[in-house]
């Protein structure tokens, strides 16, 4: 018979009322989560946006996605074998780091996988990321989209923006007629080099949301047979 691990006292960091609260209460729900669900996944969640999370949670109706700082998670599973809370399952706490998200379901190990293996959000890339495409805005009346689409399906960027694309971006652009103009094409990014701060923001300006966010998962806990898994979907390198 496998020892019992629900009687032991762990203690959180000591931190301020609203903040040792919350932490008691991701724990708390982490444990009740365990006792309730046969799966816990860990996903690593840098750099997510809300509508990730969203989509997650909607598509698992009836099951629980948990984020957390990684201490709290640590202790929650347990940070080794004499204080885990489950047989085994400090193995999983170990894979913790940056954003990692819990998902405790009672889904088959071939379902979960093939959703985080086919599930993809189209987003705007971040500084240091590489860029998706060549992007160039066109020389002539500055459009709201830079020449993603045809000029009859789209419309002249704002004038008040020119201040904005001048001085903040270093875009040549003037005022001619009322309209932000550009004397000359002028390139944004090369698709594979890496983006600087200033050309993230300038993608994000015209609506470039080119790069693709996947939810990378590493291993699962099964309660029933007591074992951590590996499955690494997603784990490639960037």
């Amino acid at each position: 018979m496998p020892r019992s691990k629900r009687s032991k006292l762990v203690t959180l960091a000591q931190t301020d009322k609203k903040g040792r609260e919350n932490k008691e209460r991701i724990f708390d729900e982490i444990r009740e989560s365990l006792d309730t669900f046969r799966y816990c996944w860990i996903l690593y969640l840098d750099d997510v946006r809300t509508p990730v999370l969203q989509d997650i949670r909607t598509a698992w109706t009836g099951s629980k996605l948990i984020l957390g700082k990684r201490k709290v998670l640590e202790k929650a599973l347990g940070e080794n074998r004499e204080n885990e809370y489950k047989e085994n399952i400090f193995k999983l706490s170990k894979l913790c780091k940056g954003v990692t998200g819990l998902l405790f379901t009672n889904e088959d190990v071939e379902t979960t996988k093939a959703y985080f293996e086919s599930y993809t959000r189209m987003d705007y890339s971040r500084p240091n990321s590489r860029a998706p495409l060549t992007f160039t805005i066109p020389e002539g009346i500055v459009y709201s989209r830079g020449g993603q689409v045809p000029i009859e399906e789209d419309v002249p960027m704002v004038h008040s923006l020119e201040p904005t694309l001048r001085n903040k971006f270093e875009i040549p652009t003037k005022i001619k007629a009322g309209k932000i103009t550009l004397e000359a094409p002028y390139l944004v990014c090369e698709e594979g080099k890496k983006l600087d701060v200033k050309q993230a923001l300038i993608l994000k300006q015209f609506g470039v949301a080119a790069s693709e966010f996947k939810v990378k998962v590493v291993a699962y806990y099964d309660n029933e047979s007591t074992t951590v898994e590996t499955v690494n979907i997603n784990m490639e390198e960037d």
